[in-house]
């Protein structure tokens, strides 16, 4: 009876080995299908595009890891978090996430996991009383370890929110979204409560790391800033607070004869420091309302930047050409690639050859349908620009009519976000 079950048991693990295998070779649609609910049905996990690739990272980790456990038959005790999960409950701290929202997505997540391991199950036809003892052997495995990993993470999630309470400089910062809120506020009490001059020209900015650095970085962000405003000639002290520990905000207070000059000569700084931060700017704004659309126009131009990943550069400006406008049509990356799609046609291709055309077209275009102007800012020869602009049109399949304004725009999507609208 003993060799009979020690059989039957190691038949069991066999079986479920072989399940999650067959799972494990679709491991980026099975991310893909958690990340879409869990940011569905919890509002409070949506969040910009760094954010939403370290929750990737955590579901896939997560999964992989549970997916182990029953291949290598480890038990619970022998396993150590992913990093990517205490990291994401750390981030979900600082950005003032609840502990519910974060115990929920692994709830969420383990029944979609479930269903698909039913799914498999039931494909292997297996032997009746042998398919529910593997189903019940993948159960059992994959509550456990949801069990013992929630209560890693929450562990996690409680001491960084309390970390980051004390830390923070609350306050402060408190004052400050006050103060982007929009409300109704005296100028003057507002100015001593966070230290910094409201009556000024103000150039936003944002800055953020897209890895951690060691530890320090809010350290070196701060430092950061404080050199990039005496880069622009500020003569006060400029005003920074920290998102999360990877993200920053900050104003830099200018005099009118520092203003105009002020985004140049931030970008040649930051530019230089191959080291330093990744960094929005807004445009130099003065008074409260400054302040307020400074920094929503370095928030629009992060939302350009991060969602370029690698291929974005260093510094992106709201001055930038056509960054606001991206910015705006941006928040949809889906429907914005069917859009590019139906305007464009085949020169949507995702090809070396059909971006040269289409970057030609839309300097093209911008330039006042200039060959001129526009070889002379591709560094073309004039038949050169003719040529790829009547290839580009012969790409796209039609003439540019009345549609003209929905292939600049389009072209201009294509510019920023390159892949991520193409088809």
């Amino acid at each position: 009876m003993v060799e009979t079950r020690r059989g039957t048991e190691a038949g069991v693990a066999q079986a479920a080995t072989s399940i999650v295998n067959r799972l494990g070779e679709r491991l980026d649609e099975l991310t893909d299908s958690v990340q879409h609910t869990l940011v569905t049905e919890i509002p409070e996990l949506e969040g910009d595009a760094q954010l939403q690739e370290l929750l990737r990272d955590n579901i896939e980790q997560n999964i992989d890891t549970a997916f182990s456990t029953i291949r290598h038959s480890i038990p619970i005790e022998h396993v150590e978090p992913p990093t990517t999960a205490l990291e994401y409950a750390r981030r979900l701290a600082q950005r003032g996430v609840s502990a519910n929202a974060l115990v929920r997505a692994y709830r969420l997540g383990h029944q979609i996991v479930l269903d698909r391991a039913l799914g498999e199950t039931r494909i292997a036809k297996l032997d009746p009383q042998l398919s529910l003892d593997v189903y019940e052997h993948i159960t059992v495995a994959l509550f456990t370890y949801v069990d013992w990993i929630t209560q890693q993470v929450i562990s996690t999630h409680q001491t960084e929110h309390d970390r980051w309470l004390s830390n923070q400089n609350s306050v402060r910062t408190l004052k400050v979204h006050e103060l982007l809120d929009d409300a109704d506020i005296d100028v003057d009490a507002m100015t001593t409560a966070i230290a910094y001059p409201l009556n000024r020209i103000h150039l936003a900015a944002i800055v953020w790391y897209r890895q951690p650095e060691g530890g320090d970085e809010l350290l070196l962000m701060e430092r950061f800033i404080q050199q990039l405003a005496q880069s622009v000639g500020a003569q006060e002290s400029s005003l920074f607070i920290s998102v999360d520990r990877l993200t920053g905000w900050a104003w830099i207070p200018l005099a009118v004869e520092a203003a105009p000059d002020a985004v140049a000569r931030a970008r040649a700084f930051a530019g230089a420091r191959a080291d330093g931060p990744w960094i929005t700017l807004g445009n130099p704004l003065s008074g409260v309302e400054g302040f307020r659309r400074s920094h929503r126009q370095a928030h629009d131009a992060r939302t350009v930047a991060v969602a370029l990943g690698a291929k974005a550069q260093r510094v992106t400006a709201a001055s930038d050409p056509g960054v606001s406008t991206a910015a705006l049509l941006g928040h949809n990356l889906d429907a914005a690639r069917s859009w590019v799609g139906a305007v464009l046609g085949p020169l949507a291709a995702p090809t070396d050859g059909d971006e040269r055309l289409r970057d030609t077209l839309r300097v093209f275009l911008r330039s006042g349908s200039s060959y001129k102007a526009a070889a002379e800012e591709l560094h073309l020869h004039v038949n050169s620009v003719k040529y790829r602009v009547h290839r580009a049109v012969e790409r796209r399949g039609r003439a540019i009519g009345d549609d003209r304004l929905d292939i600049e725009v389009a072209l201009l999507l294509c510019h920023w976000y390159g892949a991520m609208v193409l088809g």
